[in-house]
């Protein structure tokens, strides 16, 4: 099958995508009215879901697949929290015999 023949996905669209665009990759073709319509205000809404960039006329494509991991609890996905405090004392400082 070509690549055209298949559905849109998230890596095909451009850096900055449009909303229609966006949700064809995420629902479906068939789903995508209506999910801009019903469910794209309530993502608007949300903390981290990347607004619409006037300038280049879409959203950043890149940040709505990191919303989506974070959504989604993916992982290799957070947004860099920390994973907590450093133990020195943990480390072999033995010199290595050649």
């Amino acid at each position: 099958m070509k690549r055209a023949e298949l559905p849109l996905r998230l890596d095909d669209l451009p850096l900055f995508a449009t909303d229609k665009q966006i949700a064809e990759a995420i629902v479906g073709k068939d789903m995508a009215e209506k999910w801009v319509r019903e469910r794209l205000p309530t993502l608007a809404k949300k903390p981290g879901f990347p607004a619409i960039d006037d300038f280049h006329g879409g959203r950043p494509v890149a940040l709505v697949i990191r919303f989506y991991g974070e959504y989604l609890k993916l992982p290799g996905q957070s947004a860099g929290k920390p994973d907590g405090q450093e133990d020195e004392s943990a480390w072999n400082r033995r010199k290595r015999r050649a």
